[in-house]
This record gives structure tokens, C-alpha cells and sequence, in this order.
């Protein structure tokens, strides 16, 4: 199922291939500012560039020995170098080419992620014009509350998805570091010049002050962002799952020819993506805690950084990037069903004008709990009875003693509720709507 709204450029980034890949080109950087520094010759340098490959098999085969998978790396790739290897790796430790390469790689998957967010956006963009004047009830504690419009209600996740997109972007920006400074960061066979060519090599920034690794707080962030992306998807997919409720039902999944819904029961249609983004935000939520974990370490390094990093690297992006296909498909399949949005319209007995009639009859001098009392036992009673609150409403002396018949009536429209909508809408796309 990933692999249908997941792009296979995702998969390939945390592949064992790429990573190496990654590995080799933090290498090769390193060896040009060495280069840069007339520590390497020309020839050897020029031996690296030509020769410098490694083959994943013997990788392997090597690491099942040695139990280390940067000595391994280095190990396949000097037998492909030759003599000239010599110079691979010089004054580096292994966190130097790991954490420096997992920020290329970060960067890579961050960056269709970011892409991602784009072109969500424009989809909840066209939804929340599409639908602009679709008039809906709103709903608070899952109980009726006032009419709004389904358009402000994709307004209100565009607005927040923006800021995912955001914070996101500057998480990509705060990973987008480095370090090549040696054992404990204090580049005693290295020195900050190297450093500073091989990531100018590389696109990234040298870590201002690192240990034996890239402080995890920057990690931290990053995870944490993807996992603020995934709440947001959880909170659309919330409101979808409610909203196919076949109390409610006023808006429904895509359901595709032949699509079967239960082996039990032929005639159910089910929210299911929006249920699976809804588990999957879990798992994304709990790899943001393992990342905040990995903040404290031992001194200037331990490895139980390490093993949890594995895992949550390519889970996380893999999992955001498949979520917001996979949402991105269901929102451009959506079907909203008009007579249900209606109907649930006027189910609550035109209660929703309860607050407009309480200001009209403050409005008119009566103190506040009087002017309460005065609106709530007739909508007590509309709940009650199941009728007209209207009606009760214009048969209760007390109120019409206060209001005309023409106030009155006009308390009761609906349109009243939508007459600020374009000013929302002009304010969360102001070059757009």
C-alpha cells in the first residue's frame, strides 16, 4: 500500500546504496580540501576521483567480520582505490562521514517532503474556494453549534498546514549542517579550514561547535516538525472519519468500482484511509520522542543514538511522504453530498440562532441572565419537543414584547453567519482568493 502514494524516490534515499553513495561523497570532499591544503597530491587526488566506488556485496561481506560499517566501507572502498587510499578518511572519525552524510540525506528526503506540503496546499486552496458559500454546521464538543461553510473549513487546514510547511522548511534549514572536526570536535588531525571546503563541497554549513557528533537537538527538530505535519493530517483525517458517519454523512471517501467494504456486511463503506492516517501519525508521533531521547548522550558521544536513528530516518519521511499522497488523494476524491449538509442544517430545530437572539435582547437593555433565561427555556423545549425553535420562539410573549416581528424574522437568517467568509479567505490567501 505505501508504495502506491509513497514516491520511489523516498525508498530510494534510505536505501543501503544511496547511503553509501552518501558516505563516499563526504569522503571524496574531504580528500578535495585536503587537496585544497597540498596534503594530497594531485595524482592521488586524481586517483580517488577516477576509482572511488565500493561494492555493496563486499560491504556486507566485510562488516560480517569486522562488526563495523564504516570500516567495512572503507575496507571495500581502498580495494577498489588502490595505494592512493592512504588518503581516504585522513584525521576523520566515523561520526564525521555518517552524521554528515545522514544530513545529505535528511536534506534529500526533507526536500520531497517540503514538495509534498506544495502541492497539498494547492489542493486545500482549490477546496476551500471550491466550496466557499457551502454553508455546514458547525459543531463544537460534537454538538451543533453555528453555521459556517466548507470553505472556511478548508480554510482553517490550509492556514495550519502553512505553518507545517514553515516550521518544517526551517527544521530542513537547521539539519542542514555538518562536521569534520575529529574525535571530540576539536579537529587535532583536521582543522577548521578542511572542514569548511569539504562542506562548501557538500552544500552544507559546518556545525559551529560539535563533539564527535552533530548536536541532536537540530535531529530533534527535524522529527518533532514531521511529527507537528502528521498531528495535522490526523486532525484532517479525524474530521473526515466524523464526517462519513452515517449519523452525519456529509462527505464520503472515493469508493472505486468493485471496492469492497466488509467481508461481513456488503453494504458498508468505510473511512479507511483516513482511519490508517490516523494510526500512522502515531507511530510518527512516538519517532519524535526517540528523537528528543536522543539529545542527552554520554559526554561527547555514545552509539545509543545510533540504532534508534536507523529506524526513525527513513520510517518518519517514508511515513510523511506516503501520508500526504495518500491524504492528498483522498481530499481530490472527496464527494461532499449537499442534501445531508442541508439536512443536517436544520435537524437541530434552528437552534444555532440562540446567540443572535440573546444579543438582540441585550441590545434592548435586559441584563444578561435574564436575556439568557429568556432564550434558553425555549430552546430547551425545541430540544425537548423537537420543534421550531422559531416558532417557540415568536409564541413566547416576554421576547416578542421586546422585538418586532420584523426583528425578529430577520435574527432568523442564515446568511448572517457567512457575511465575514471572503474577509477570512482574503486573510489566509491574500494573493490567492
Amino acid at each position: 500500500m505505501i508504495e502506491r502514494y509513497s514516491r520511489p524516490e523516498m525508498s530510494r534515499i534510505w536505501g543501503l546504496e544511496n547511503k553509501f553513495w552518501a558516505w563516499l561523497r563526504v569522503e571524496i570532499a574531504v580528500c578535495e580540501a585536503w587537496h585544497n591544503q597540498g596534503r594530497i597530491p594531485a595524482d592521488a587526488m586524481q586517483e580517488i576521483r577516477e576509482k572511488a566506488g565500493f561494492d555493496l556485496d563486499r560491504i556486507q561481506a566485510i562488516e560480517e567480520e569486522t562488526k563495523h560499517d564504516v570500516i567495512a566501507f572503507l575496507t571495500a572502498v581502498e580495494e577498489k582505490v588502490g595505494p592512493a587510499s592512504r588518503y581516504i578518511h585522513l584525521g576523520c572519525t566515523s561520526s564525521d562521514i555518517v552524521d554528515t552524510a545522514n544530513a545529505l540525506l535528511l536534506l534529500e528526503a526533507g526536500r520531497l517532503i517540503s514538495a509534498d506540503l506544495d502541492s497539498f496546499l494547492q489542493t486545500l486552496h482549490r477546496l476551500s474556494l471550491e466550496h466557499k458559500g457551502r454553508m455546514c454546521m458547525g459543531r463544537t464538543h460534537g454538538v451543533h453549534a453555528e453555521p459556517m461553510s466548507y470553505g472556511l473549513k478548508m480554510a482553517s487546514f490550509y492556514a495550519e498546514f502553512s505553518r507545517h510547511k514553515q516550521r518544517f522548511d526551517r527544521a530542513l534549514e537547521g539539519i542542514r549542517v555538518g562536521k569534520i572536526s575529529g574525535a571530540v570536535g576539536t579537529y587535532a588531525h583536521l582543522s577548521p579550514e578542511v572542514e569548511r571546503d569539504a562542506l562548501r563541497l557538500l552544500g552544507l554549513e559546518p556545525d559551529p561547535v560539535s563533539t564527535q557528533i552533530v548536536q541532536r537537538d537540530r535531529h530533534a527538530e527535524y522529527f518533532t516538525s514531521l511529527a507537528l505535519v502528521a498531528g495535522g493530517i490526523e486532525r484532517l483525517g479525524l474530521e473526515l472519519r466524523h464526517l462519513q458517519r452515517t449519523e452525519v454523512r456529509e462527505a464520503e471517501e472515493g469508493f472505486s468500482k468493485g471496492q469492497k467494504g466488509s467481508s461481513a456486511m456488503p453494504h458498508k463503506k468505510n473511512p479507511i484511509s483516513a482511519e490508517n492516517l490516523c494510526g500512522l501519525a502515531r507511530m510518527v508521533r512516538s519517532n519524535s520522542l526517540s528523537a528528543m531521547e536522543n539529545m542527552a548522550l554520554w559526554h561527547e558521544r555514545d552509539i545509543s543514538h545510533s540504532s534508534v536513528e536507523r529506524v526513525i530516518m527513513p520510517d518518519s519521511t517514508i511515513l510523511v511522504d506516503y501520508m500526504l499522497n495518500r491524504l492528498d488523494s483522498i481530499l481530490n476524491r472527496l464527494r461532499l453530498i449537499p442534501e445531508n449538509i442541508d439536512r443536517n442544517l436544520e435537524s437541530s430545530y434552528g437552534l444555532h440562532f440562540s446567540q443572535r437572539l440573546l444579543i438582540a435582547l441585550l441590545e434592548k437593555g435586559l441584563p444578561r441572565q435574564k436575556a439568557y433565561e429568556l432564550v434558553q427555556e425555549p430552546a430547551l423545549q425545541a430540544w425537548e419537543e423537537g420543534r421550531s425553535f422559531r416558532d417557540l420562539v415568536l409564541g413566547k410573549e416576554e421576547i416578542t414584547s421586546q422585538l418586532s416581528r420584523s426583528e425578529l424574522e430577520e435574527l432568523f437568517d442564515s446568511q448572517y453567519y457567512l457575511r465575514f467568509e471572503q474577509e477570512i479567505l482574503d486573510r489566509v490567501f491574500p494573493e490567492k482568493s
